[in-house]
């Protein structure tokens, strides 16, 4: 009999550390835009453009370090979870959730690109002492759009996973 629950242990605590990583990768996915968000904006408000310019610094490198080791971990831990749960990457929610992530990815992409820019933009405004250019605030009004649907979509996957209609 001790032999048999130790047998099964395995598999449960393979699947409870998969669920940990992904749940993990969510938040962080979810935490750093919101953080990302936040701070861009309240940077943006100042119309300042050496704070500018630090902040998007940050939020740039954070984007990178932080959003994209999850972005690039989520499928994966998802796969194996989806794996060990059972679960056939057929089901509804799963396949909803594979459409909203490359959905989320569609406007992701561009927004680092465009925070690059803002921050290169507000760099050389700083350098020269000027105001940030038009330039920089046609993209921040992309950037802030791209981010509804781009959040929308992670928060839709957050509920499917959660939720797993058609159960």
């Amino acid at each position: 009999m001790v032999g048999s629950v130790a047998a099964s242990e395995g598999p449960v605590l393979l699947y409870l550390a998969l669920k940990y990583l992904h749940v993990l990768g969510a938040i962080v996915i979810l935490g750093t835009g919101t953080g990302i968000a936040f701070f861009m904006l309240m940077a943006h408000r100042t119309r300042e453009a050496g704070f500018v310019a630090r902040t998007a610094g940050v939020v740039v490198t954070a984007d990178l370090l932080f959003t994209a080791s999850a972005v690039v971990l989520q499928p994966i831990t998802g796969y194996w979870l989806a794996r060990e749960a059972g679960y056939p990457l057929t089901e509804p929610w799963i396949l909803a959730s594979l459409a909203l992530y490359a959905l989320a990815g569609l406007f992701w992409l561009p927004v680092v690109w465009i925070q690059v820019r803002m921050r290169d933009l507000a760099r050389a405004a700083a350098a020269r002492d000027e105001p940030l250019p038009a330039r920089y605030h046609q993209l921040f009004r992309v950037w802030f759009v791209f981010g509804f649907p781009g959040f929308g979509a992670v928060a839709a996957i957050l509920w499917l996973m959660i939720a797993k209609p058609g159960l």
